[in-house]
């Protein structure tokens, strides 16, 4: 959709877009009142009930993991023991407030999204949707959040705890803390604190006026020409919502910089500490507030310039303007000349969505998991061990980490940049190319998503250098599979290994890291969830392949199996069915049969 040119034609398509995004608006607040208290009571009871309930074991785990890690020093224990009552008292409440915020949060701005997008490209039945979308989504979501907080609060943490614990030492090194520093660096906090919190907030009320009538300027600019947030549908709640609540956002964005200036402040103490030196910390709080100040200036496309001083506060590391513009803290030349908005509309990079590995990963994870069983390398005792308290490694890490594994080595072979997804869903979609590459440029632009995606870039790098045979191919993915599983790697399924020993240690290594970015993925919020639902759909997998009859004990589980077998089957896996009518007849009368017939 080409935004239109010149001062006529971008008045009457203001006039004609006011009435219309006025009563979207309207509709989506209404809808949003309406179930905000439900959405919000829904949150703060769950997630609060799932805190306080499971605050006892995180206060005893906390304590013992603790004490039972090897890679902590005595005194740093001895300090942790102290210190670690105050969050861990604080977790509770913070958990609460921050589920009756994000409550009211979600079960407002949830419906006024979801009208916006009933009348985006594509969608029929406008009418209907704009009433029914976000109503009852909204209330699935919210059970959603629950469960997934239900998860980071027992399995993620969990399994960072026991990380903590069972962390070896390198080289007989473990971390510990330095007394002598301490006190200095408790001085440098509490000093860089008291200055840097209200020099902070004086910038920030100096800056707030020009960032006000900026922001507004900038959103009316682009609602007249329908430029910007306001070219797509599904944006409009966003641009529209801004230039009510902009200065809101005002205030939140001033609050905010008063609360971030106590941790700039106070880590002058980290300052002093890794420097061993109090001068370095009085410099670096001097250096802090000529850091927020460009920083401002940068954000506000201000002129680059600083009145505070910025002394040299690290030892090999010198910071001067240059260098800092260098670094990114100045202003990138890209700020002052910005590229066109429109040239990037007509030629758009398709961004993917945060879970859009995740997708993948179990969507290809299901499709080899049948191959594995068939094989005979993932048995039911595996699947059954994922329900249990032994954790069931081969399944809940190996089987994802292969499903990695498999996709930076189909992404090694073809010279991809990036990562090609290639899901269940896009083979049944009536296209040329079925895959998707996620490379730098189309990844999601969350900082969380780089500790995933820069590691396996690396790792696929490094798969690609090792030029494997077909029989080191084989092998190293059954090393990525079963590593979990000592007493199976030394079984006649592993093949034959390599006969270097220097190629052997390399493919170990490479399925260590593997299996520890597979690890760290699993404590994602949404892992667990997609989790359960494929062991279910494995064993309903084996059920069938083995003719094996259940005890009636285990009846009301099977029944709960089926109606996940089904919902994955007919929304996650085959979703492209519904939405391509090219789709070939006999596979969704096959897929449709297989269904039936659980």
């Amino acid at each position: 959709m080409e935004p239109p040119r010149g001062v006529l034609a971008s008045i009457w398509n203001f006039v004609c877009f006011l009435p219309y995004f006025v009563g979207l608006l309207l509709l989506g607040n209404i809808k949003g009142i309406l179930f905000c208290p439900l959405i919000c009571l829904i949150i703060t009871i769950g997630n609060s009930a799932i805190s306080l309930g499971l605050w006892p074991i995180h206060f005893f785990w906390t304590y013992y993991s603790v004490l039972r890690a090897k890679r902590i020093g005595p005194v740093l224990k001895l300090i942790l023991f102290i210190c670690l009552p105050a969050p861990l008292i604080l977790w509770p409440v913070v958990a609460i407030v921050g589920s009756v915020v994000g409550g009211i949060l979600y079960g407002f701005l949830s419906p006024i999204f979801a009208t916006f997008d009933a009348v985006g490209e594509g969608k029929t039945n406008e009418i209907f949707h704009c009433f029914y979308d976000g109503t009852w989504s909204t209330i699935q979501g919210s059970f959603t959040v629950v469960r997934d907080f239900m998860d980071v609060s027992l399995h993620s943490y969990l399994s960072i705890m026991d990380d903590l614990r069972q962390q070896e030492l390198e080289d007989g090194k473990y971390y510990e803390i330095r007394l002598l520093h301490l006190p200095g660096a408790v001085v440098a906090g509490v000093l860089g604190f008291m200055i840097d919190m209200p020099m902070i907030t004086l910038i920030a009320l100096y800056k707030s006026p020009y960032m006000l009538f900026r922001g507004w300027h900038r959103l009316f600019q682009d609602l007249i020409g329908r430029e910007g947030p306001f070219l797509e549908t599904i944006c409009v709640p966003f641009a529209g919502l801004a230039i009510i609540l902009w200065p809101l956002a005002v205030v939140g964005a001033v609050m905010g910089s008063v609360v971030s200036s106590i941790f700039l402040g106070a880590y002058a103490g980290v300052v002093v500490y890794q420097e061993s030196s109090f001068w370095f910390g009085i410099c670096y709080i001097l250096a802090s507030l000529s850091l927020y100040d460009e920083y401002g200036n940068d954000i506000l496309d201000m002129p680059d310039w600083s009145c505070f001083p910025r002394p040299r506060y690290r030892r090999n590391i010198v910071l001067s303007r240059t260098s800092s513009r260098a670094s990114g803290i100045s202003r990138p030349g890209s700020f002052r000349n910005p590229p066109s908005r429109v040239g990037s509309v007509k030629n758009p990079i398709i961004e993917l969505k945060p879970l859009e590995l995740l997708d993948h990963v179990f969507d290809e994870a299901k499709r080899f998991g049948e191959s594995l069983v068939s094989e005979g390398l993932i048995t039911p005792q595996d699947i059954e061990d994922t329900r249990s308290t032994k954790g069931g490694g081969v399944v809940s890490i190996g089987l994802p980490a292969y499903s990695l594994y498999q996709a930076l080595l189909r992404s090694a072979k073809a010279n991809s940049s990036g990562i090609l997804l290639v899901g269940e869903a896009r083979k049944f979609a009536d296209e040329g190319d079925d895959s998707t590459e996620l490379t730098s440029t189309n990844r999601p632009k969350d900082v969380f998503f780089d500790w995933f995606l820069n590691p396996l870039l690396i790792i696929k790098d490094q798969i690609k250098a090792e030029n494997l045979s077909a029989t080191e191919e084989d092998y190293l993915g059954k090393l990525v599979l079963l590593s979990g599983d000592p007493v199976r790697l030394k079984s006649p399924l592993m093949g034959p290994p390599p006969e270097s020993e220097r190629k052997r240690a390399e493919l170990d290594a490479l399925a260590r890291r593997l299996q520890g970015i597979t690890k760290s993925i699993s404590r994602y919020p949404t892992f667990r969830r997609r989790f359960d639902s494929l062991v279910e759909v494995l064993l309903e997998d084996l059920a069938k392949k083995n003719s094996v009859s259940r005890p009636t004990s285990e009846s009301q589980r099977l029944s709960k199996s089926r109606s996940i077998f089904r919902r994955v089957f007919s929304q996650r896996s085959f979703r492209g069915r519904a939405t391509n009518p090219g789709c070939d007849q006999e596979q969704q009368q096959s897929v449709d049969g297989n269904i039936e017939n659980v």
